[in-house]
């Protein structure tokens, strides 16, 4: 029988005599796809960084035996370790925008891991890089030599990180998360390009994902972890059909599901948006002149009712969220905004200030829009302290305690930083945040799109709640159209900055009717047969 590519037997990883991994085995054989599953903390990155001793400076020695291609990985010197990165196994990280030098050109990034293994330049150097950005499925490879990360979208950013870690055509390749936060059409396609590029090259992949759905068709076998163990492996057939552990049901039962309460027909109009443009100039030429304008927002009209959900879908770029941050003026833009029936567009910026306490905004990712020099509780009451200036200390506390309490947190961590709590705890503060300050109208710029799946449906939850208490309106921006299904009373496709269709939630996602939101609702779905799976 054909060795194991990959071994890893009774590994333990411990930061600072903590064990985040404990007595974790798995293999991983040529040509095929093992999945790990599990929750954020579960271990998962940490034992796929540890197959190639990438673990952070804080980690302590790991224990266990790991490995590679026949190699002793832990007990490899620098040589042998030089090899195995890049040589035998390559690996893609999670967000590919830090992971990628802002300062450097993806020609030349690409360049860099090709030259550590072989000896190219000039030319060769540069058609080999080519090459692996046209394999990567990369467009207009030739004119993005020179392009740097900021200039990309990110499923283009991810197939650069792609084209990297194939630089040397290894025998594994390792996907850390690889469609986290990409836009479902987006997911679908790198999910097909692992699919191809494993079948044409002869690839093994070790695919560290939460997603069960991406788990579920396309990996061979699965390692579930839980808190750092592997509570649960097999062949994923096996394990989605009868899992054996108590975690795993949990994970496999649990999803967005069911309906928000329904709008009252006599509901009032909150917010209204009327031929909404927001168009940014292209400037050119050494004068810097307007040569042109990049349309993204062209002629969008809404409406959001008191207690409903208008769900806002579409790809990258097509003008999700400069709509919302129109909405709430905070992108300048052209068209009426009519909120509570008055027209929010001519007021000056000191006018309009009384009502920004009425209109809040919760944004994706909790960590990067928390102060990390802030309490939770200097979080929340920041609000308080400029719209409501004479309210004194104590009831500033008591306020701040009951907008915890609200969305399920404990008062008595008021006094922690956001560090100290995990991605759904975090996301929760924002939306506490949002809350103190009774709003009429709150913007949920994709709340849910880096949280786990059972975390997930906890905000879901958290939201559909808080909206039938205080009848508040949203507009939902997100990619994940399950989520979107759970939660929204209303869709509306957007595509290039504008609506391609627009309905009851349950009818667009159940009959679509343009070829667009088609390809959404498929991609959502029915990932299975957007990418021929990627078994081996």
């Amino acid at each position: 029988m054909t060795p194991p590519l990959l071994r890893v037997e009774h590994l333990s990883v411990a930061f600072a005599g903590r064990r985040v991994v404990r007595d974790v085995s798995f293999q991983v054989n040529p040509g095929e796809t093992l999945a790990l599953v599990g929750e954020s903390g579960s271990g998962k990155s940490v034992s796929a960084l540890a197959a190639l001793r990438l673990l952070p400076p804080a980690a302590e020695i790991p224990e266990g035996r790991i490995t590679l291609d026949g190699i002793d990985v832990l007990g490899a010197d620098a040589a042998a370790l030089c090899h195995l990165r890049g040589g035998v196994a390559g690996m893609v990280f999670q967000e590919p925008m830090t992971s990628l030098n802002p300062l450097h050109s993806i020609g030349r990034q690409v360049g860099e891991a090709i030259v550590l293994h072989q000896p190219l330049s000039g030319a060769p150097l540069r058609a080999r890089i080519l090459e692996l950005l046209r394999q990567a499925g990369l467009p207009r490879a030739e004119e993005r030599l020179g392009a740097y990360p900021h200039q990309l979208s990110g499923g283009q950013r991810q197939r650069v990180m792609i084209a990297a870690a194939l630089a040397c055509s290894p025998k594994l390749l390792i996907a850390d998360e690889p469609t986290t936060a990409l836009d479902v059409t987006i997911q679908a396609q790198i999910l097909e390009l692992l699919a191809e590029l494993k079948q044409r090259l002869g690839m093994a992949l070790l695919l560290i994902t939460h997603d069960l759905q991406i788990v579920r068709h396309h990996a061979d076998r699965v390692v579930v972890m839980k808190d750092g163990e592997a509570v649960e492996q097999g062949p994923a057939a096996e394990v989605f059909a009868a899992p054996r552990h108590a975690y795993t049901r949990m994970l496999l039962a649990t999803q967005p599901r069911g309906r928000p309460a329904p709008v009252p027909e006599d509901a009032p109009v909150v917010v209204e948006g009327q031929g909404m443009q927001v168009h940014f100039p292209i400037r050119r030429g050494l004068l810097r002149r307007t040569a042109g304008y990049v349309k993204a927002v062209d002629g969008v009209s809404l409406t959001i009712r008191e207690g409903e959900t208008v769900g806002l879908v579409g790809e990258s770029g097509s003008g999700k969220t400069t709509l919302g941050l129109a909405l709430l003026r905070l992108e300048a833009s052209r068209g009426a905004i009519l909120f509570e029936g008055r027209d929010l567009q001519p007021l000056s910026a000191t006018a309009l200030r009384p009502l920004r306490r009425r209109l809040q905004i919760v944004f994706q990712d909790p960590y990067g829009s928390l102060s990390p020099r802030l309490s939770a509780a200097e979080i929340i009451g920041e609000g308080l302290e400029v719209h409501e200036p004479g309210l004194t200390r104590p009831a500033r506390e008591a306020a701040v305690a009951r907008a915890l309490e609200e969305v399920g947190l404990d008062p008595a961590t008021a006094q922690r930083y956001p560090h100290e709590f995990s991605g759904g705890q975090r996301q929760r503060i924002a939306i506490a945040r949002a809350l103190v300050l009774k709003p009429r109208l709150v913007v949920l710029d994709e709340p849910t799109s880096a949280l786990d799946v059972s975390v997930q449906a906890q905000v879901v939850e958290l939201l559909r709640a808080l909206q039938a208490k205080h009848r508040l309106a949203y507009l939902f921006i997100s990619h994940d159209l399950r989520v979107v299904r759970a939660l929204a009373h209303r869709i509306i496709v957007l595509k290039d900055g504008r609506v391609v269709e627009e309905g009851e939630a349950e009818r667009l996602t159940a009959a679509p009717a343009q070829p667009y939101t088609r390809a959404l609702m498929a991609a959502a779905f029915e990932l299975r047969a957007e990418t021929g799976g990627l078994r081996g």
